[in-house]
């Protein structure tokens, strides 16, 4: 009895973790993209380099508040010997009287300064710390449409392996037909043991296609399980409804006057270039002199001695670093040769944005007719299994005739389906090589 039960627990519990392992989400391409976006971790880490260049903006903006310092001390003395001289004292002695014992003193000192010039120093740095935080900003937008762009490919992906392992199930079942169908007939004397052993060997080259197929639909769900941040026991479920041809009348003309005005990661650059050039200006800024009010506060005690309070002062305080005149040449070159660096990689990156744009232009093309090509080669395809089938049911044709036509029509309908996801990959790709992706998906 206890047995009984055992195996009864442990069968219950086999069919839990089972249900557990095959947990099922039903998942559309929004949805998809939604979860791809709030899971990424590269997204997060440029939240995080936009938060680094507020701060350093922040920073920037804090150099025009005036600076304060306190300092104190307490000094103990050892047998200090004091002799104040005065003015009327002729005889280069001391003060009558004897000295006072000092033996220790406290002093406090506050002090107030707020920048009034500097040569531009801080409006340039306010300026190119600006111009680096919309950089940042840029950077994390392209990188959203990357995300974007990887969840729609892996979602096709997962489509086009769940299609694969749907027709090669179908074919495998039609193909395990036929052999029990010509074993009958080869029992009856009707057919040939070597045809018998043709339609066998297909379909067990069929159930070996099914094996990969689904092998690679496993890879494909996992893949996407963790992109998407769920559990990778998730079995997704995909709404294909939304995996259909876009309207778009635009031409490749369209698509490149668009880049160039819309991509995200040219007008980084460019924030870039700009904040460079402000680097310029501050470099050259140390060549003017900082001017600043000034203002301070001190009480000192000496006891015995002296003791001082309410000693406050105002005023204007001037520096100038002399040494800038001959130091100053090298930094002012290294700044503009950053700026020149970044003019150049901006016309590289407009030049790789046309040839995206072109390449992918020309991808969705032919995408797109080969989709069209597909569609007549699956009519194609069945019609010659339906020719090459009543002919063989009739004598006229051989097993093979009928294999290799039923493989025909098998990789007609893959390459049909394949040709489908792929050119919807292409012109969501074409969108993003545009500057596009986000806006378009909005819409």
């Amino acid at each position: 009895m206890r047995n009984k039960l055992k195996g009864l627990v442990t069968v219950f519990s086999l069919l839990s973790l089972q249900a557990f392992a095959q947990e099922k989400k039903t998942l559309s391409l929004n949805e998809a993209i939604d979860l791809g976006i709030q899971n990424s971790k590269q997204l997060k880490v440029n939240q995080a380099r936009i938060d680094e260049a507020t701060a350093a903006l922040k920073e920037e903006e804090e150099k025009k508040l005036p600076d304060a310092k306190v300092s104190g001390s307490y000094l103990r003395l050892n047998n200090a010997n004091f002799d104040l001289k005065s003015k009327g004292n002729n005889s280069g002695g001391g003060t009558s009287g004897g000295s006072p014992k000092i033996n220790q003193a406290v002093y406090g000192l506050l002090n107030v300064s707020l920048p009034i010039y500097n040569g531009g120093r801080i409006r340039y740095g306010i300026e190119s710390a600006r111009f680096l935080e919309q950089a940042a900003k840029l950077d994390a937008e392209d990188d959203k449409d990357e995300v974007i762009q990887n969840t729609i490919e892996a979602f096709a992906n997962l489509f086009k392996a769940k299609t694969a392992v749907y027709l090669v199930k179908e074919n495998l079942e039609q193909s395990q037909q036929r052999a029990k169908d010509f074993a009958n007939l080869e029992k009856n004397g009707l057919l040939a043991r070597n045809d018998l052993l043709k339609a066998e060997l297909q379909s067990s080259n069929v159930e070996l296609s099914l094996l990969d197929a689904q092998n690679n639909q496993q890879i494909a769900n996992f893949n996407m399980d963790l992109m998407l941040g769920l559990p990778t026991t998730t079995e997704l479920v995909l709404d294909t409804t939304s995996i259909e041809k876009k309207d778009d009348n635009r031409v490749l003309a369209d698509y490149l006057q668009t880049a160039v005005g819309s991509r995200k990661d040219m007008a980084a650059v460019d924030y870039r270039k700009k904040a460079a050039e402000s680097g310029v200006k501050t470099a050259k800024s140390d060549l003017y002199p900082g001017i600043a009010l000034t203002g301070g506060y001190i009480a000192a005690d000496i006891p015995n001695f002296l003791s001082v309070t309410n000693a406050v002062d105002i005023g204007i305080g001037i520096s100038y670093n002399i040494g800038s005149l001959w130091k100053n040449k090298s930094k002012v070159q290294q700044a503009e040769a950053r700026v020149k660096q970044l003019s150049l990689s901006e016309s590289m990156l407009d030049d790789n944005i046309r040839l995206q744009v072109n390449k992918s232009y020309l991808g969705l093309l032919s995408n797109r007719k080969k989709i069209d090509v597909y569609s007549k080669a699956v009519e194609q395809a069945q019609e010659n299994y339906r020719i090459v089938k009543n002919k063989f049911d009739n004598s006229l044709a051989t097993t093979t005739d009928l294999l290799d036509a039923d493989v025909a029509q098998l990789q007609a309908r893959l390459s049909y389906t394949l040709a489908r996801a792929d050119a919807f990959v292409a012109y969501h790709k074409l969108l993003q090589t545009a500057g596009i992706l986000s806006a378009e998906l909005k819409k």
